[in-house]
């Protein structure tokens, strides 16, 4: 980039990501934070950093990338906002859930050293910078963190979590923001298994998808789709790159297109960044970052933004081993606005329906969110064929995958084979030596056993030549003794 930190959208690749030139003091590094776009400016809320939770409020402008800080003000218990009374200065929070509501940045769920028995929704009026809590009723949901939380119309989609006793959850809950009233949704058929840190995103206002996420032993790569007018669940296959499972990731839908970048599992971060086509439930890698990248991170956030008229994915914090608080962009290559949105072709043609299929419509009760035109395409032979030639398609790719991983596992056990033939002879080699050292133990274990046998025998032989040595003492004495006496004698009879 140049140094005019004013035209830095103009000189953007599509499709690769940018670290900003922010210039002056940043906002402390963290994860798990809230992050939300309003008039060209990233406002970053809360978070955590070192187990220790935050409650500031930051702002970058991303016209001239500058940070500053938003001071907040609050209001007294008596006055109120949307009927609903606001009380409590905003608290150190993270693991939270940020959406705009008009003038407002809501601010749903996160844990804190405050945190009650029940979610408590609060929000930030950025023109008055004011703060406060928007009192609700009705079946208020159990407090939690990690839960994703959507905008569908005026209705806001609170899903999954983990409470304050780490009880992970897979409940759906619903809150009119036009009453403040909660209600809990009575799905069907079978839900996600209970998670957190996963996200969600809405398709034509009716399906509710989810991605990902984790529970206490298990990280997720499975996608569910909840029909908001039938609150049926149901688990359509995901077409195109198979990708690994992952918690803490974040996403942002523009138009069908459902970007999500970071997260990765207990190993590893998600080095990926992937869009899901929302109409045709294909998955596909985008870009992929280095090992050890900001971006491969959890508990960062990414949020869309619109400048000077292009469309921009901004990505702010995280951690992975370190926390980070740089802002990342990306310019996504603007679809082809020349043929219909979806039906551009016999094949996307095929695809849809495909999908449509996978959705499994069916009227029944609903949430009361607004309707969308239920018509449906009559499938022709041609498009039958376009959705197999499709489907083989993925098979194909998905075949190849595996073929290419059968080729690396086959070499890695070629590699290990190898290692193992050469172990096994150093193996025998050194028992060969072990061998010969013990037999070379044994001979001189006896060599030792005959030397002692013989110095056994020599301290009896000593001790008998001690004993004749004794007696050839005594002797040589009595035969002194006896000398004397004859002596004696002879001297008496001589002349």
């Amino acid at each position: 980039m140049g140094s005019d930190n004013s035209n830095w959208h103009s000189e953007l690749e599509y499709d690769q990501w940018v670290a900003l030139p922010v210039a002056g003091p940043r906002p402390s590094a963290r994860y798990k934070h809230g992050a939300v776009i309003v008039d060209e400016k990233l406002y970053i809320v809360g978070g955590s950093r070192n187990g220790r939770q935050l409650a500031d409020v930051q702002a970058l402008d991303l016209r001239n990338l500058s940070w500053s800080t938003i001071k907040l003000k609050t209001l007294s218990h008596a006055d109120n906002v949307n009927s609903g009374g606001l009380s409590d200065v905003f608290p150190a929070t993270s693991g939270h859930s940020t959406i705009k509501w008009g003038n407002k940045l809501l601010l749903l769920g996160g844990l804190s050293k405050e945190t009650s028995d029940n979610v408590t929704v609060r929000f930030i009026d950025f023109e008055s910078q004011v703060t406060g809590v928007m009192e609700a009723t009705g079946k208020i949901p159990v407090a939690r963190g990690g839960q994703s939380v959507t905008l569908v119309g005026s209705k806001l989609i609170m899903f999954g979590g983990e409470d304050k006793h780490r009880r992970l959850l897979n409940d759906v809950n619903v809150l009119d923001l036009e009453t403040m009233i909660w209600n809990v949704a009575e799905t069907t058929k079978t839900p996600p298994a209970p998670r957190c840190d996963h996200t969600a995103a809405v398709h034509v206002d009716r399906y509710f998808l989810i991605y990902g996420g984790c529970s206490h032993s298990t990280f997720f790569n499975d996608l569910h789709v909840l029909d908001l007018e039938t609150l049926e669940w149901s688990q359509p296959q995901i077409q195109g790159n198979l990708v690994s499972p992952r918690a803490g990731h974040a996403g942002v839908s523009i138009d069908e297109k459902w970007f999500i970048v970071g997260g990765g599992d207990s190993k590893s971060g998600a080095l990926e960044t992937l869009v899901l086509d929302k109409s045709t439930l294909v998955l596909s890698v985008l870009t992929s970052v280095e090992r050890n990248d900001p971006l491969a991170s959890e508990g960062l956030t990414l949020s869309s933004a619109l400048v000077n008229g292009e469309q921009f994915l901004v990505a702010f914090g995280g951690y992975n081993g370190n926390y980070n608080n740089k802002v990342f962009v990306m310019k996504p290559k603007p679809k082809d606005s020349k043929q219909p949105k979806i039906f551009k072709s016999s094949a996307a043609a095929a695809a849809a329906a495909s999908v449509t299929a996978a959705y499994a419509l069916a009227k029944s009760e609903s949430l009361d969110l607004p309707a969308i035109e239920n018509s449906k395409a009559k499938v022709n032979l041609s498009v039958e064929i376009g959705t197999i030639k499709e489907e083989k398609k993925a098979l194909e790719s998905s075949i190849a995958w595996v073929k290419a991983e059968k080729s690396t596992l086959k070499a890695k056990l070629d590699e290990l084979n190898e290692t193992h033939t050469d172990l096994s002879k150093e193996l025998h080699s050194v028992q060969g030596q072990l061998a010969a050292e013990k037999s070379r133990c044994a001979d001189l274990e006896t060599q030792i056993s005959e030397l002692q046998t013989k110095l056994s025998s020599m301290q009896s032989i000593e001790e008998k030549v001690q004993a004749l040595r004794s007696q050839k003492s005594a002797f040589d004495n009595n035969t002194s003794v006896q000398r004397q006496s004859y002596s004696g004698s002879w001297r008496w009879m001589a002349p």
